[in-house]
């Protein structure tokens, strides 16, 4: 019985459809486990699927590339995605208007001390000094942070990784931690939530409310664009 599902998995492994079939039922039933639980931040569905996914491909012996080729569909999708997150920021433009020059200062601020305490903690712990470069850009969406990790000299791979595990736990956390700060104002919960969990983040957002969802899809873009050019400009200067 065991070989003969083996000899169907080789077959059904070859199609690339395998792969992105896979992807969405594990992401529904994320959203299953997610809704089931009244859509508790701790239950995120996008953890949830890469769990259940992980779990897939090292119990059928599959690596990464086999499976990616059949689910890039999906990757590329994240360009559209991205892109319509200017749909509820359009619907929000006048309160955007109005907070422009507070959120210019916040995203400096942000984009500074994201990547300033995920560096400082790591040297505590004793990382290498190329971990220290890829950990740098993790507070941005991952093409972003991968190219910034690349200029520095870090490793994109471990960037995209931490950038991943950063987004999945910013928008687990952030709900709770807004609420503890007592800030209620959307503009602020939801900016901060795009600066710190950047896509992940913003998806959670914009489920809570749309005024937040239209700030974080924001703070999301203007961030990585703030990093992308501050980052290496200081690292520059200290170690150059």
């Amino acid at each position: 019985m065991n070989g003969d599902f083996t000899q169907v998995w080789v077959y059904l492994s070859t199609s690339p459809l395998l792969a992105l079939t896979l992807t969405l039922i594990a992401y529904q039933v994320g959203i299953w486990l997610y809704r089931r639980g009244g859509m508790n931040p701790l239950l995120n569905p996008v953890l949830i699927a890469v769990v259940l996914l992980v779990a897939l491909l090292l119990a059928t012996g599959t690596d990464y590339r086999t499976y990616f080729s059949g689910a890039q569909f999906v990757h590329f999708l994240l360009g559209p995605a991205t892109v319509a997150l200017a749909i509820p920021l359009y619907r929000q433009f006048q309160q955007v208007k109005k907070s422009a020059k507070a959120m210019l200062l916040a995203i400096i601020a942000g984009s500074l001390t994201a990547s300033a305490s995920a560096v400082g903690i790591a040297w505590l712990l004793g990382a290498s000094e190329r971990t220290l470069r890829s950990l740098a850009p993790k507070s941005v969406t991952t093409p972003v942070a991968m190219g910034v990790s690349e200029q520095l000299g870090g490793l994109p791979s471990l960037t995209a990784v931490a950038v991943i595990l950063t987004g999945i736990i910013g928008a687990m956390l952030a709900t709770g931690t807004l609420n503890l700060l007592r800030i209620k104002d959307w503009r602020i919960r939801g900016f901060a939530t795009g600066v710190a969990a950047h896509g992940i983040g913003t998806a959670r957002a914009i489920q809570v409310n749309e005024v937040a969802g239209a700030f974080s899809g924001l703070a999301m873009g203007l961030n990585a664009l703030a990093t992308a050019i501050l980052i290496p400009v200081i690292y520059n200067l200290i170690f150059g």
